[in-house]
């Protein structure tokens, strides 16, 4: 059915109804058997907690008074509050109705009356956490797999004297496909003119090999007045980078010298938080008038507040164009959008490929006989209450 626009009426279609590249693109989840970005250490001190999601999954993420991170299922066991309302008392999360608390491995202590009644062992479900590089990571997938695939290694932000480095997040409007669209395509540096994050389109390669995506560009990177003040390209013009999709990520190399990471987290269909690591390497960085060689305390001073002056701003015309994307999306999804880029092309096989093999893949461990389909059940001893 058409409106009187001519295009059709009613909500974009899902992942099995898409006819067409860009709509699966658009309805596609992310397989979950891999460690997710969820926030930065610095924000989350002991005693504290927040909700985040996975493709609609809420979950609670705390931290001990011992210092370590869990996650659990945003979920009491008994009348199903979110755990998040309540507060963190020594390593657990205590749900404000009842006072029912909940450890790391997602196990429930029952502190009133159980009326002559056995303890139930109830249990909702934990997830794989751990925190690298200043960032905590989630896995919200199979907590087996957790033990065999690692979060992604960036040897350079490792040691004593890790690169300068700024870590940047937000949470931004819109598909997650829109966002590995924006950073694939370099022709939409036109939003960005103020800035000038790059400067020139030249795409040199464009190849898949496997599960990612790799893409070579000759455009010179931090190109803006303010930014090409601090880089030194004495020995490098900084012009030749190397970008690869490697799903569920993205990272970029330039020369050896700027780099950055990209974790998204796909909250659900049009929510998204993404956490961008920028690190430099020392030699690439210089101070007008005192040039390189810079003490490392003033090159990591320098990009905190890179953070503040061009980064965060810059990323937030991103924020603000992926919004009006999505209401585009939802609006106009049947029309016409001829893509030019076959880097945004191939972006988008790459997501659709992976959660297709994820959908296959569930689908046959949900028709095994021993497997009922639901993951998350509470485990209640005989005798408990109902």
């Amino acid at each position: 059915m058409t409106d009187l626009s001519g295009h059709a009426s009613g909500p974009p279609p899902s992942f099995d109804d898409a006819k067409t590249q860009r709509q699966k693109a658009r309805s596609a989840g992310m397989d979950p058997d891999y460690w997710y970005a969820v926030g930065r250490s610095e924000d989350l001190k002991a005693g504290e907690h927040f909700e985040t999601k996975f493709w609609g999954r809420a979950i609670a993420v705390f931290r001990g008074e011992d210092g370590r991170v869990r996650a659990v299922e945003n979920r009491c066991a008994h009348r199903h509050l979110k755990l998040t309302e309540g507060k963190v008392v020594g390593c657990e999360l205590v749900c404000p109705y009842h006072g029912w608390s909940y450890d790391g491995e997602g196990k429930a202590r029952i502190p009133h009356d159980l009326f002559g009644k056995k303890h139930p062992k109830l249990r909702i479900a934990a997830l794989p956490v751990r925190e690298r590089y200043g960032i905590i990571f989630m896995f919200p997938g199979d907590p087996e797999v957790a033990k065999t695939r690692d979060i992604p290694s960036i040897p350079e932000l490792e040691g004593a004297k890790p690169w300068p480095h700024a870590i940047v997040q937000f949470d931004s409007p819109g598909h997650h496909s829109m966002l590995l669209d924006n950073v694939s395509d370099f022709t939409h540096g036109f939003l960005h003119r103020k800035f000038q994050p790059f400067e020139g389109t030249d795409l040199l390669r464009c190849e898949t090999i496997g599960d990612r995506v790799e893409l070579e560009y000759r455009s010179k990177i931090a190109a803006g007045a303010m930014q090409d003040m601090f880089i030194d390209r004495s020995e490098s013009g900084a012009d030749h980078m190397l970008a690869c999709y490697d799903y569920p990520y993205h990272w970029s190399n330039t020369e050896n010298r700027i780099k950055h990471f990209l974790f998204t987290l796909p909250k659900d269909e049009k929510t998204n938080r993404h956490i961008f690591i920028f690190y430099l390497h020392p030699k690439a960085i210089k101070l007008p008038l005192l040039g390189p060689r810079l003490p490392h305390w003033v090159m990591q001073k320098m990009m905190r507040m890179t953070r503040t002056v061009t980064l965060e701003p810059l990323l937030g015309q991103d924020v603000w164009v992926l919004g009006h994307e999505q209401e585009g999306w939802e609006k106009f999804w049947d029309r016409p959008a001829p893509e030019l880029s076959p880097v945004v092309r191939e972006f988008q096989s790459l997501t659709i490929r992976k959660w297709e093999a994820y959908l296959e893949r569930s689908r046959n461990a949900s028709s095994k006989p021993e497997d009922d389909g639901n993951h998350h059940l509470d485990v209640v001893a005989e005798g408990a209450a109902q």
